[in-house]
């Protein structure tokens, strides 16, 4: 039997999820019921797909649906998954279940002076976090470029609305100021992708990582253009610049996923576009790409040992963290490209986890100001308080949790890169990262020591972790220890797509 009608479900669930809702209007709690009953769906489906994985073969693209779309342009409606797909499709529709978990639990509970999630359109909020799934699942399967970037252009619209309406005090400006950098890289992305097309006549993503059938400088050419858009995403130093303001004023939720699944999507084109269909191109750029990643990684965290703001502070970290992942692409080396791939879905696990923690102290202390929240995190909301303890420690790479290997794959890569690439030059970005990562582990703990220890000021008078919130961030703990403790788990799907896209015999 065919198995491909796994994406064609799993991507027609959160759309006809959308669609049902715009029926009569849904009162009270209903609206975001509907919705975890929609994403739970869309999550079994992703559980669907990972029983039924070929763990024995996850080069081989699987679950294949491969129909004509547009057959006068040669468009095909092409889908798929491999081992380097399959854990963030798993991953997206996790994160969008949790979030409506965690929604779910905010409509029986009191709101604190920074949300503005319950009662306020929860119709239109339920509908735009579906759109939003829809187009970060089809993302992942995508195998024709065109189609990839229509799923990739999707997600910019029901952002922008998440940030726009649901944000913060700032809101309208910081969803101006997301539209245009991302839609200004989405321009020179198609550009990008146009150029492939112009030189092999092709769009199938299978087809050209196969054949390589362009020309060292059209590779080059293409790379350039690929390689902003999906840093614009990413997002790269220096165009990062969207992310604090988009962090900071959005929703929990819009954070979460922002952080959890948008910014992979930019990692995510380098594996599957940038690198295998374009390797000429990335041996000549890899070093450049990798000067930005570890300036990324430095200026990340001084930027967050400046900050007095948790959830900007949680944002500039994930510059420095995607700059990990860049840096182990710019290697082309297996263990780099693991390195990167690894660290995309540690970091959706760690980030989201933070970003959940960081709404819910915004929403009791009505503040995510450092100075204003005080000490005595610990004593006041001693669960809340060890849960932010774990998160920030799994994310300054602490060994057993997910985030170490990500950061120690990827300065691993750097200590002996691929092909000609500059063994001295790389050392150099190694001990710049080396450095950046010991900087991570600085603001961190300053944030904690200011933050979660000392004397509470005033007496608590709030509740700890509600049962909803417990239910939404447990497994992201659990994943967290478990992928930390058996990396083998998600190296053990990735490595050999990555040989086959290195050339690796």
């Amino acid at each position: 039997m065919n198995s491909g009608w796994v994406l064609v479900a799993l991507l027609a669930v959160p759309l006809a999820g959308a669609a049902g809702l715009l029926a009569p209007a849904f009162a009270g709690r209903v609206p975001r019921l509907y919705g975890l009953v929609v994403s739970g769906l869309a999550l079994g489906l992703a559980a669907v797909a990972l029983a039924l994985f070929d763990f024995s073969a996850p080069q081989r693209v699987q679950f294949e649906t491969d129909l004509a779309w547009i057959p006068g342009l040669d468009l095909r409606f092409h889908l798929g998954l491999d081992g380097i797909s399959l854990p963030l499709v798993v991953l997206t529709t996790l994160l969008v279940f949790l979030c409506f978990v965690y929604l779910a639990g905010r409509s029986a509970a009191p709101d604190g002076p920074g949300v503005r999630l319950a009662g306020l359109r929860p119709r239109a909020l339920v509908f735009t976090l579906l759109v939003l799934e829809l187009g970060m699942v089809g993302t992942f399967v995508a195998l024709d470029l065109l189609l990839f970037f229509v799923f990739f252009e999707v997600v910019l619209i029901p952002m922008y609305f998440l940030i726009a309406i649901w944000g913060g005090a700032e809101r309208r400006a910081a969803a101006v100021k997301f539209i245009l950098y991302t839609l200004l890289g989405s321009a020179v992305l198609l550009l990008g992708l146009l150029l492939i097309w112009s030189q092999a006549g092709t769009l199938d993503m299978v087809a050209l990582a196969a054949a390589h059938p362009m020309t060292r400088s059209a590779q080059v050419l293409a790379f350039l253009a690929v390689g902003i858009g999906l840093a614009v995403k990413t997002p790269m130093w220096p165009l990062h610049t969207w992310l604090p303001d988009a962090h900071t004023e959005a929703p929990t939720v819009g954070s979460v996923l922002l952080a959890g699944v948008l910014l992979k999507m930019g990692t995510y084109g380098f594996a599957r576009i940038a690198i295998p269909i374009l390797p000429e191109g990335a041996a000549v750029v890899a070093p450049w790409l990798g000067a930005f990643a570890v300036v990324g990684i430095v200026y990340g965290a001084l930027a967050c040992l400046a900050q007095r703001d948790l959830k900007r502070m949680i944002a500039y970290s994930s510059v420095g963290h995607m700059g990990f992942v860049l840096l182990g692409f710019a290697t082309l080396t297996p263990v780099g490209l693991n390195a990167a791939l690894f660290g995309n879905v540690a970091h959706g696990l760690i980030t989201g986890l933070l970003f959940f923690l960081a709404g819910a102290i915004k929403e009791r202390y009505g503040t995510a100001d450092l100075t204003e929240l005080g000490g005595g995190l610990l004593t006041r909301l001693p669960y809340v308080g060890s849960l932010l303890t774990f998160a920030c420690v799994a994310s300054l790479g602490l060994p057993g949790l997910a985030g170490f290997w990500g950061e120690m794959l990827a300065l691993q890569g750097a200590f002996a890169p691929g092909g000609e690439l500059s063994r001295p030059l790389y050392l150099t970005f190694m001990t710049v990262a080396g450095l950046g990562a010991v900087l991570t582990a600085a603001y961190f703990l300053v944030m904690l020591s200011r933050v979660t220890h000392g004397v509470a000021a005033e007496p608590v008078r709030f509740a700890d972790v509600r049962r909803a919130e417990l239910v939404a961030w447990v497994p992201l703990v659990g994943l967290t220890v478990l992928f930390g403790l058996w990396p083998g788990g998600l190296l053990g799907l990735t490595d050999p797509v990555v040989q086959v896209v290195l050339g690796v015999p």
